[in-house]
């Protein structure tokens, strides 16, 4: 393999990658900029993997040493997709590109660059609105309903966390990976109207149609335009709500509800493999294989099968590149009844991915040895040996995300992120602390800074509450660090869920435009059922 450190070799150009990407090979095309460089303007296919965050979440989310990898930044000057590309072959990975000139040269091409996160998926979400004409109502005429006393329901699509932040007056949490298993017991009444809703507008139409396809009998509608059309019109929104979906399901539901989704899959070409093929799959040294348990938290909290990653159903669909970055891979998604994991399936497959059911579901017996990243040794200091350090001149750099240094940090803290840590003027001859959210996160920023010479670097993974307990003094700036310099926050209509009505218009127009600016050859990766 060609060094890294001659990057001639490893460089490839914008016209190869794009046809990479469509050749039908397996390809993890990574975006390694920070967050909120990633959400100004990406290419449609990358997955977000920070630099900040590379070995971190690299293995979930591309498995396989030997897969074609393509890491990018902004071109020019920029190091991190350098740096990205040295890293992964440190981490074994033996066949990584780098795109020559980064997201700049790829637009002066004259290739697309999209704004947004889960762009994929929300563009899916769009087409299938066009192709299956999923019934709509509008905030007005739902608020309407509701005054008038009718029999309906509203069934929020989105995580609980999520729901409780905002969500209509009497909605109800009900992920959309768990509304195959447990609508019928939240709609009991054939009669009772269905309205599925989620902030935006993919997981109202992704949840209304799910139910559609399974055949309810109930009329159902996606909200449109979720909460934010709520909130633009002028309608009053609840915090806090804490009404969910129970976790029990009659038993003798299941049968007919599993033959349900049995059927859905059916139709829309599904296959089911047994853990045998499951097996052979993930000792295949030139594939991929991604085990998803769509199952919710609480189940997966009690037991999955090894090398499984946690993709509530709804999620999965919805944010399909937070969970699997290597295009053509195999996807083997399971539950514990066989009613979820199949209509997840089915989505994913008019995505455009190779998806299948395991059959015998969590009761799989599988042997698998996930590989595992050692991550590099870091001393994690307590808050008080932390205080002592700083009273005797240590160095501290803070670098949890940006919006929490703003919102309270030590004083005389300074504020950076991996990627730019060789911009700060450290002093060799003093220790230096990283302050963070994750032990591994400052394992692998130190890690860098002891690369450029400096030997005492140590970390602390306290929080304000516990720093001020020790009577360590904190400050909040909400100016600093600036704007520009965030690079990890999305600043990409961020306030249109705080009271801002033009960012949320903003928002709806670009999640509805998604449509208008793909090409040919990505609108023809999706496979929706011909008819």
């Amino acid at each position: 393999m060609q060094s890294l450190h001659d990057h001639t070799h490893a460089d490839v150009d914008a016209h190869t990658l794009k046809q990479w990407l469509h050749d039908g090979g397996e390809i993890a095309l990574l975006d390694v900029r920070e967050h909120g460089q990633y959400g100004e303007s990406h290419l449609f296919y990358a997955a977000p993997v920070p630099y900040s965050r590379l070995e971190v979440d690299i293995v979930r989310l591309a498995p396989r040493r030997g897969v074609r990898v393509v890491v990018y930044d902004n071109g020019g000057e920029d190091p991190t997709a350098a740096r990205a590309a040295r890293a992964l072959a440190a981490l074994g990975y033996t066949d990584v590109h780098r795109l020559a000139g980064g997201i700049a040269q790829w637009q002066h091409d004259g290739y697309a660059t999209f704004a947004g996160v889960n762009v994929p998926s929300k563009t899916f979400g769009e087409l299938a609105e066009e192709v299956f004409h999923t019934p709509r109502i509008g905030a007005r005429e739902l608020a309407e309903r509701q005054r008038r006393g009718d029999d309906l329901i509203v069934l929020d699509g989105r995580p609980f966390a999520e729901y409780q932040k905002m969500s209509i007056p009497g909605g109800i949490c009900c992920p959309n990976g768990e509304l195959a298993l447990r609508a019928h017991t939240l709609a009991a009444r054939p009669d009772t109207t269905i309205v599925i809703n989620c902030a935006g507008r993919t997981r109202s139409i992704i949840g209304a149609q799910t139910l559609i396809n399974l055949g309810v009998p109930n009329p159902v509608y996606a909200l449109e335009n979720g909460t934010q059309g709520w909130y633009l019109e002028d309608l009053q929104l609840e915090h806090g709500a804490r009404r969910r979906y129970s976790d029990d399901i009659p038993p003798a539901d299941v049968p007919a509800l599993a033959q349900r989704s049995a059927q859905l899959a059916q139709r829309h070409g599904v296959p089911t493999a047994d853990a045998a093929q499951v097996q052979a799959w993930l000792g295949d040294a030139t594939r991929t294989t991604f085990l998803c348990d769509v199952r919710s938290a609480e189940e997966f909290a009690q037991g999955s099968l090894p090398g499984a990653q946690h993709a509530p159903g709804g999620q999965l669909i919805q944010a399909t590149d937070q969970y699997l970055a290597v295009r053509g891979a195999r996807i083997v998604v399971f539950d514990a009844e066989g009613v979820r994991a199949p209509v997840v399936a089915s989505w994913l497959r008019q995505m455009g991915w190779e998806a299948c059911t395991l059959e015998e579901g969590v009761g799989a017996a599988l042997v698998n040895e996930p590989v595992q990243t050692p991550v590099p040794p870091i001393a994690v200091l307590s808050d008080a040996e932390l205080s002592q350090a700083l009273v005797q001149g240590a160095q501290a750099i803070d670098i949890r995300p940006s919006m929490r240094y703003r919102a309270n940090h030590i004083v005389g803290a300074r504020w950076s992120i991996r990627p730019r840590l060789d911009r700060l003027p450290l002093d060799p001859a003093r220790p230096v602390i990283l302050l963070a959210e994750d032990a591994a996160l400052a394992a692998w920023a130190a890690n860098d800074l002891r690369a450029s010479g400096l030997r005492d670097v140590s970390a602390n993974t306290g929080t304000p509450e516990s720093w001020s307990a020790q009577g360590i003094p904190l400050a909040s700036t909400p100016a600093d660090p600036a704007d520009g310099d965030c690079i990890d926050y999305l600043f990409f209509v961020h306030d249109r869920h705080d009271g801002n009505k033009a960012a949320a218009r903003q928002y709806l127009a670009w999640e509805t435009n998604l449509v208008r600016q793909i090409d040919e050859r990505e609108r023809a990766a999706y496979r929706f059922p011909a008819g």
